[in-house]
């Protein structure tokens, strides 16, 4: 009788094949940049609500810190998905994320309720994708953006 089952090590060799395929690796990174490419061509298309949205967090000039916040995230995403000095975008797009985190997810100063609660849990979601671009550019920097 012969044994047709796939060893442990198959398996592996088969999902690192599908996950380190470059298709995969800029699907991956196209939905990691998803809200920062997202984002911007909202502001876009409802720059007076970008204003606005500026205005709601204290940002003065408004106009000057929606442009500057559209053109960041494109140009950061484009970056980090095409690989051009992907660390530089990584780490950038990981810092504003921990400084837009702060300004935007302040869960400490909401009273108890569903509010505090969302805003918790936005707050450690967006912890986790900063850890995330941090990871990617710290591939990128050991093992080179072709690997």
């Amino acid at each position: 009788m012969t044994d047709h089952t796939f060893s442990a090590n198959g398996w592996r060799r088969l999902i690192a094949g599908i996950v380190a395929a470059p298709a995969s690796r800029t699907l991956a990174l196209l939905a990691l940049c998803a809200a920062y490419i997202q984002g911007p061509i909202t502001k876009i298309f409802d720059l007076n609500g970008a204003i606005a949205e500026m205005n709601h967090f204290g940002l003065h000039p408004a106009t000057f810190f929606a442009v500057a916040v559209i053109v960041f995230e494109l140009a950061a995403s484009a970056m980090v998905v095409s690989g051009i000095l992907r660390w530089a975008g990584a780490l950038a797009l990981a810092a504003f994320t921990l400084f837009a985190t702060l300004i935007a997810l302040r869960f400490w100063e909401l009273p108890a309720g569903m509010d505090r609660m969302m805003a918790t849990n936005a707050f450690f979601e967006h912890l986790g994708l900063a850890g995330a671009f941090i990871i990617v550019a710290a591939i990128d920097l050991t093992k080179g953006a072709g690997k």
